[in-house]
């Protein structure tokens, strides 16, 4: 576990973020920001801004706080990829990536209590299985596919992943050696504890 001498709020409504951030740090708090999440550019400066505009407005609310901010987009032939705008985009983000192979960004962005700023931003290549249109829709309409970037959830034993470079964490939605890299910038004191 890392810790670091200030309160810890996770700007995310994500529960992965949740679970994510719990084996890496205990003790912290959720604040969920409420930002326009379109964006156009080069992607990972997209996720950047992004991540950083969430942990701006959730920092205002918790000044004394070490706020946390991510934002994950799915890069696929070109085109980014951030949360489906409704079931049929979602069927059709999932027709794309189950027949491309595609990268996935996430940004993180850190402000400590005392103003200094952090960010991070991983990545990773994910091959998913072809699925049927069935398939597709049954996984668009399961809970909380249309609020994830590129509609799915990815876990380490997905059945749905056929080959992924990269850490699962990136694709989750935190990427956690990042984070803890970050973290330790700011607070060489902190360490991870087993």
């Amino acid at each position: 576990m890392i810790r670091v001498p200030v309160p810890v709020v996770l700007a995310s409504s994500s529960a992965a973020r949740r679970e994510l951030l719990a084996g890496l740090m205990a003790g912290w708090e959720v604040i969920s920001p409420c930002i326009e999440e379109a964006a156009s550019g080069d992607p990972r400066s997209v996720a950047l801004k992004l991540a950083e505009a969430k942990a701006r407005q959730v920092a205002v609310r918790r000044p004394d706080a070490l706020v946390i901010a991510a934002d994950t987009l799915v890069v696929c032939r070109g085109e980014t990829i951030g949360k489906p705008a409704d079931f049929a985009d979602a069927v059709r983000i999932l027709q794309k990536l189950t027949r491309t192979p595609h990268k996935v960004l996430t940004a993180v962005f850190v402000i400590a209590p005392d103003g200094r700023e952090r960010s991070a931003c991983a990545e990773a290549s994910v091959w998913m299985r072809r699925m049927s249109r069935r398939e597709i829709e049954e996984y668009a309409r399961s809970a909380g596919a249309l609020d994830r970037a590129g509609v799915y959830a990815l876990t380490p034993d997905d059945p749905h992943l056929e080959r992924l470079e990269g850490s699962i964490t990136t694709v989750m939605g935190l990427p956690l050696d990042e984070l803890a890299e970050v973290l330790r910038s700011l607070y060489p004191e902190a360490c991870r504890e087993p």
